[in-house]
């Protein structure tokens, strides 16, 4: 079925100079080919992965705490996912050192059945100091958090980040399928509060989709867009767009970088979810719908008369937000719930 799937445009003409034609991402997904073909960690990967592994291995800061790996049998075929009954996964985690993860992935590079190892969202100033001032990427003024995400063949499950991001390919290939928000009914989306590595997850598996159990899956790909990335590609996933990352080759390194346009004190509207489902999903329908339209007044369609009405001085959490407000309004509401 991921046949199907259209592929995700791509950002033509000269692409080191190509972010300043896809940001922001509210344009939607991009593939930026060669975007840092440029990096010597690329250079390294193309050469073997030995080269890329002794790379990586030359930046490692050897006071750094253990990095976090995630280790699965072979018979998981990298699907980093839950067990059979959802009611705990099918992998384990274990703190070991970074240059042990490396070592071990370089012993199991040309194995024909590996374990799946992986060591997600890592990042790069704590484990590796330097890598980012030879390997860097400007992003017009903003300050993102980079990543670095190690490991063999894993498949990562569909899902959704609050941040924009950035994603470059610098050892290895990838294969990423995307969904636009809207797709959110479609894709079967597992517990909120119960995942792999924090995030909801669709149940689907990408690989041998069940459309009995999973009917509506059919039309998700209908939606789909999917790219193969090699070393030195990036694709940019806009804020909320559903990614699913697969590594093809044993040896497959990503460094990421994420970033909001919004300002530093606006919490994840995760929070805001998972508060209006233990107070507004289990009311009754007309109370609801009531909800409905207060949400739709003050949030979602708030404007410079919402208001207009009261003195300007007397507005308060009606005024703009700034840091100081929102400091104040957090501290009223965990007052709030914590009584």
């Amino acid at each position: 079925m991921l046949a199907d799937a259209k592929p995700i445009r791509e950002q033509r003409g000269d692409v080191r100079d190509a972010l300043s034609g896809v940001l922001p991402a509210s344009s939607g997904p991009v593939v930026l080919r060669g975007l840092v073909a440029h990096w010597p960690m690329v250079a390294a990967a193309r050469e073997s992965v030995q080269a890329a592994v002794a790379y990586l291995q030359g930046f490692e800061r050897r006071e750094a705490p253990p990095v976090v790996a995630t280790v699965a049998a072979p018979e998981t075929g990298g699907r980093v996912f839950y067990n059979g009954d959802l009611s705990g996964f099918n992998f384990r985690q274990e703190r070991i050192p970074l240059r042990a993860v490396l070592d071990t992935l370089l012993k199991y590079a040309e194995h024909p059945s590996p374990p799946m190892i992986y060591v997600a969202s890592t990042t790069i100033e704590t484990w590796l100091p330097g890598f980012h001032d030879a390997n860097g990427l400007a992003l017009e003024g903003r300050d993102p958090l980079a990543s670095i995400w190690i490991g063999n063949r894993t498949r990562i499950a569909a899902h959704q980040d609050v941040p924009d991001n950035i994603a470059c390919v610098v050892a290895g290939r990838r294969r990423v399928t995307l969904f636009p928000p809207d797709q959110l009914r479609n894709l079967y989306i597992g517990p909120l509060d119960f995942t792999p590595a924090g995030q909801a997850v669709s149940l689907v598996d990408f690989s041998a989709p069940d459309l009995e159990r999973f009917p509506r899956f059919a039309e998700a790909m209908r939606h789909a867009q999917v790219a193969e990335l090699e070393p030195g590609d990036a694709v940019l996933i806009p804020s909320m767009w559903w990614h699913h990352m697969e590594g093809l080759e044993p040896f497959n390194v990503l460094v990421n970088y994420w970033w909001r346009d919004a300002p530093d004190w606006m919490d994840t509207p995760m929070n805001v979810l998972m508060y209006a489902l233990m107070t507004l999903r289990d009311l009754p329908p007309h109370e609801r719908e009531t909800w409905r339209d207060v949400f739709r007044h003050y949030v979602f369609e708030a404007g410079a008369d919402t208001a207009a009405h009261i003195p300007e001085q007397a507005r308060r959490v009606l005024s703009p937000l700034d840091e100081g407000r929102a400091r104040d309004l957090r501290a009223r509401l965990l007052k709030r719930i914590n009584r």
